[in-house]
């Protein structure tokens, strides 16, 4: 169960940052679900990129969760959802025209 916390802690803050983007790019916004959906994939993806740049859970460690490991989690998650969002709500909003 540990090694699937820092994905779950990614999909999580990915659902957040999908939400959150939307709030703040009302005009990009896909609904509470669609951003949601939006942001757990991107928040998939973001977490992701950070493991493979190193910033995730330290292997060496033998995947232990340590402050900073779930910090770049959050955090790759949560900007990794918000772009996500916004980049599926400017071609929605080009498809639309």
């Amino acid at each position: 169960m540990e090694a699937y916390l820092p994905l779950i802690i990614q999909l999580v803050a990915g659902a957040l940052g999908g939400n959150v983007a939307g709030k703040l790019l009302k005009n990009l916004s896909l609904g509470t679900l669609g951003n949601s959906i939006s942001g757990i994939l991107g928040g998939a993806v973001g977490g992701q990129l950070l493991g493979m740049l190193g910033l995730g859970v330290d292997s060496a460690s033998g995947g232990a969760l340590d402050l900073s490991s779930i910090l770049g989690s959050v955090a790759g998650g949560g900007v990794g959802g918000g772009l996500i969002m916004a980049i599926i709500g400017l071609v929605k909003k080009a498809m639309s025209k």
